[in-house]
């Protein structure tokens, strides 16, 4: 599994939620199969989105066209985001 891993502070969540669940990007026409949405337990307007992919090449290039919402109209409601693709190595459970 490959995630790409999602992080930036937002003005206001409620108002960053509403613009997100929109799905300006197209997440499963961009290859997404699930996605997670963290909030900071200690900053409310501080998010981690991780979103899934079945390979490395489909998060890159999602990565690709979110850079382009985050340059234009994604500055509304999102500070300094960044992205980082994840190859999981191992997975385990206690």
């Amino acid at each position: 599994m490959t995630v790409l891993r999602i992080q930036h502070s937002v003005p206001a969540y409620d108002g960053w939620k509403r613009a997100f669940d929109t799905d300006p990007v197209d997440r499963r026409g961009g290859g997404v199969r699930r996605y997670t949405v963290y909030r900071s337990a200690s900053d409310q307007n501080f998010v981690t989105i991780d979103l899934e992919f079945d390979d490395r090449p489909s998060a890159e290039r999602f990565l690709v066209r979110l850079r382009g919402l985050w340059d234009g109209p994604g500055k509304a409601v999102t500070f300094d985001p960044k992205g980082v693709v994840l190859e999981e190595m191992e997975s385990v459970e206690l």
